[in-house]
């Protein structure tokens, strides 16, 4: 096997139902305590022991397209809409049908044709200086490219998919144009080139070194209940804004799974799914790793709940995946490393 991935069984108690499979292989790009919690939990339940192999989401990706109707893997469990329109287009999935899945998952967060669904919400938002920014100072994404923000900002690179998939949503709200010049004016109000991770653009606002950073909810979830102290104190000095909650509302998107067109195992992988997104489940996601729930509103979290109720984009998410190449253009147009 690759040097690239790395093999987990979780092995639960196994037992051979008649007509059930013994195993699932889930590729998953996803790193996160909640995922062995339920992974085990699914085991425990159903009795169907589940292997996973771990890279990152393009590896597993490429991985799926050279394995074809060979590869064992049953489900695909990545992060962002644009990677999941990726791998509906590379035909790695196939469309799946459940009442369940339909009922759980809002139709803006899965796919129109059931390639995939959404398994957690995490919201791209303004994470601001308590100490230098007002929350009445801020308003909209598209507000950030004013003047008073010049040297002000941080936020990582244009390489990365969730900036590509906000820039995807505005380029659908403002027209290709306005998307480009809103890019432009971001990179030009930066207070240093993209570098790092969300939680790092987190810890040099707290620094002083900008005073607000674009990234996701949950990364400051992380930090605000991380074992080091000096994270927990980077969390404690931050807001959280969430904007254009007089228009479209916050950007958001979802970590989500799809059936591989490979699997043998259909109906279990389909269980597998419905049980990612039952109650139960969603709670696990929002309190170990801070993602919202599919449902936003079923949100019981207090961490996530002092944050504030707030209004969310019901652009359906495989338009961000759809736009992906666009997004990637105008970001190398925009000079936006």
């Amino acid at each position: 096997m690759s040097c690239f991935f790395k093999l987990f069984t979780i092995t639960g108690l196994v037992a051979f139902i008649s007509g059930s499979a013994a195993e699932l292989n889930i590729y998953s790009h996803r790193h996160y305590d909640s995922d062995a919690i339920l992974f085990k939990q699914f085991s425990e339940e159903t009795g169907i022991k589940i292997n996973v192999v771990k890279g990152s989401a393009d590896q597993l990706i490429q991985r799926l397209i050279s394995e074809g109707s060979n590869s064992p893997a049953d489900v695909l469990l990545t992060v962002d809409a644009g990677r999941l329109h990726r791998a509906k287009v590379a035909g790695i999935l196939q469309p799946v049908q459940s009442d369940k899945l339909l009922r759980r998952v809002p139709s803006p967060l899965r796919d129109p044709e059931g390639y995939w669904y959404g398994m957690t919400v995490r919201s791209r938002v303004i994470v601001y200086s308590k100490d230098r920014v007002k929350p009445s100072e801020l308003s909209t994404y598209e507000a950030l490219a004013r003047p008073e923000w010049k040297g002000r900002i941080v936020v990582r690179s244009s390489g990365n998919i969730y900036n590509q998939s906000l820039l995807a949503s505005i380029m659908v709200a403002n027209g290709e144009e306005k998307a480009l010049n809103w890019a432009k004016a971001i990179r030009k109000n930066m207070a240093r080139s993209p570098r790092g991770s969300d939680r790092d653009q987190a810890r040099a606002v707290a620094a002083g070194l900008a005073d607000l950073a674009i990234m996701n909810t949950y990364y400051l979830g992380i930090l605000s209940n991380s074992s080091v102290e000096a994270d927990r104190k980077v969390a404690a000095s931050l807001g959280v804004f969430f904007p254009n909650q007089d228009g479209r509302g916050a950007h958001i998107n979802v970590s989500g799974a799809g059936v591989t067109v490979s699997s043998k195992n259909k109906k279990e992988a389909i269980q597998f799914l419905e049980f990612l997104t039952s109650e139960s489940s969603q709670e696990t996601f929002t309190k170990v790793n801070y993602e919202y729930p599919v449902v936003i509103g079923n949100n019981q979290h207090g961490l996530l709940k002092n944050w504030g109720p707030f209004k969310a984009d019901t652009l359906n998410l495989s338009i961000l995946g759809a736009k992906n190449a666009e997004a990637v253009r105008l970001f190398d147009r925009a000079g936006w490393e």
